[in-house]
């Protein structure tokens, strides 16, 4: 059966990697007051904050100033990565990052992401540090040097996820201490299974469930498949400001999950676990959990560091042409990205600061670190579903200056939500630009909706906010009739059909497209599946009873099925 275009089933129902280029989220939470004051300088320079007294740098501790943000659906670290990267732009700060997932394999990808990026230059170069994040973060298929490395790091974070004093020994910049013991326990089991609990690439045959997607995707289309992605890509993709994308490596992408071919292609033949998620599908009438590939193939991992640039000539273009690739921008942007996030944490005498050099000619000055300041920023895990429950603790209500929500999770936004919200804090929710499924009128309705849910929420459009059509930018209202529920929620006919859930995610397994997680599995086997909430874009757009009531059915039907997971 051939996909309709439109459908939404390209997205599928596990997002691996942003739709969006990453954001340095101090400026955004400052962007709000900066445009209030016609005077501010511009986010580059530093701008006007409260003086750090050289005499009281004992209690600097307490005087430094914190970010909270909120932040939905990241899933890939980006716009965490970029924030820390910039922090040598702005005053002294400390970073508290609260972020919600909706599976916890996309929680493991924030912690390897991370280990990776703060791992000590003498284990590990800035160059091969740079390669080997493209290639687990984007590829399907790893080079066998950067699958060990997967190994041993899972290996090494499924010691530490049950040992909470050793990882704030090792990982000072992780708290797991919301998580709840189960997700914890399952948590543990996703690196197990990264670690090669089951050995062989049988274990997760990611070329052939890829190549069964495609065609469950593509359905009669798929011997024309290079045809429907130069139409994707060109009609779509370039057209939505995405020009640098080259046919040659989103054709590549398409056909092997490769985004990122830095060495032969004949290198690229070990599984990407860590692109591996579980799903509850439903078959002959009994729901059957299974793991599989559940993520994106229709767009691909271009977009989050590969359409934009600090430096311009990347993106210049000679007889019509980019001539810079989105795979070679990525590769400068994520190389210049962890630079800065190394160079960030240096001694201030290596950037220069006359004190800090006569501390370290008297050798009372602290030894030089390769990664930031670890006490600096600190990254909570939320439980999955607890975004309609934070408000009720008092410690989050009121609490984040602000609040990120990707496209795959607006549908959480709600005035439970808002009340999380720092007065006059802002919030941004991530658009369906990237979306190639989607028609232009379709991602009007997507873009009225979020508005609308915004408002609902208590926040309403930023003033003098820069047009765009990627994010979509909001302050926390102090009107309360803007906190209605009324008729944001229900204005206006549900569109059919728009971002519906995928077809894989309501229909059984087609043909051999999933590998059976059975119950006597090894600890490598999770089966925390909360992963089809990704599917609930078309709640936003279509918000019908039925499906406002399928995540917590089918959240329900989940909970004793998560119960066999080894070690509950």
């Amino acid at each position: 059966m051939t996909t309709p275009a439109g459908s939404g089933t390209g997205f599928g129902s596990v997002s691996w990697w942003g739709l969006s280029p990453a954001l340095d989220l101090q400026a955004e939470s400052e962007s709000h007051h900066a445009r209030s004051d016609t005077s501010a300088p511009q986010p580059a320079l530093i701008l006007p904050g409260p003086p750090v007294d050289p005499e009281a740098k004992a209690d600097t501790e307490h005087r430094t100033p914190e970010l909270d943000v909120l932040l939905l659906g990241s899933v890939d670290g980006r716009h965490l990565l970029r924030t820390l990267a910039r922090a040598a732009l702005w005053p002294r700060r400390r970073f508290n990052f609260y972020v919600l997932e909706n599976n916890l394999e996309a929680v493991a990808r924030h912690m390897l992401i991370f280990s990776l990026a703060l791992e000590e230059p003498e284990k590990m170069g800035l160059q091969e540090r740079s390669e080997t994040f493209m290639e687990v973060w984007g590829n399907a298929l790893l080079r066998p040097a950067v699958a060990a490395f997967v190994r041993a790091q899972a290996d090494l974070l499924a010691h530490l996820v049950p040992e909470p004093d050793r990882m704030a020994e090792q990982l000072p910049w992780l708290s797991l201490g919301a998580l709840k013991f189960r997700e914890r326990d399952a948590l543990e089991a996703v690196f197990r299974f990264w670690a090669g609990g089951e050995k062989g690439p049988e274990a997760f045959p990611m070329s052939r469930l890829w190549d069964l997607r495609l065609r469950h995707y593509l359905g009669s289309r798929y011997d024309a498949r290079h045809g429907v992605s130069d139409w994707d890509l060109r009609m779509k993709l370039h057209d939505r400001g995405a020009q640098v994308i080259h046919t040659h490596e989103f054709r590549r992408w398409r056909d092997t999950g490769v985004a990122f071919e830095l060495r032969d292609s004949s290198a690229y033949h070990v599984p990407n676990r860590t692109l591996a998620s579980g799903r509850l599908l439903s078959h002959r009438g009994e729901r059957v959990a299974a793991r599989g590939y559940w993520g994106d193939i229709a767009t691909g991992p271009f977009v989050a560091f590969g359409i934009e640039a600090d430096d311009k000539s990347l993106l210049r273009t000679s007889n019509g042409q980019p001539v810079k690739t989105a795979g070679e921008i990525t590769q400068h942007n994520v190389t210049e990205l962890f630079r800065e996030v190394a160079a960030w944490g240096r001694p201030r005498a290596a950037q220069g600061d006359p004190e800090e050099k006569q501390q370290r000619a008297s050798g009372t000055a602290e030894p030089e670190t390769s990664a930031p300041a670890q006490e600096s920023f600190t990254i909570h895990f939320l439980p999955l579903d607890s975004a309609q429950a934070l408000h009720h603790k008092s410690c989050y209500k009121n609490r984040f200056q602000l609040l990120y929500v990707a496209c795959g999770m607006v549908h959480l936004l709600s005035p439970e939500l808002g009340a999380c919200a720092a007065p006059g804090g802002n919030l941004i929710v991530e658009l369906a630009r990237y979306l190639v499924d989607l028609r232009p009128e379709q991602l009007q309705r997507f873009s009225a909706r979020v508005g609308e849910l915004a408002q609902a929420a208590g926040f309403a459009p930023q003033t003098g906010a820069r047009p765009s059509e990627t994010f979509a930018r909001f302050c926390k209202s102090g009107d309360p009739a803007l906190r209605s529920t009324g008729p944001a929620l229900d204005s206006g006919a549900p569109p059919p059909e728009v971002l519906a859930p995928s077809l894989e995610a309501m229909s059984p397994p087609h043909g051999d497209l999933t590998q059976p997680l059975e119950s006597p599995a090894p600890p490598s086997a999770p089966l925390q599946l909360p992963s089809e909430s990704q599917c609930s874009l078309g709640e936003v757009l279509a918000p019908s009873q039925e499906a406002l009531a399928l995540p917590n059915s089918e959240s329900d039907s989940k909970t004793p099925e998560c119960d066999l997971t080894p070690g509950d």
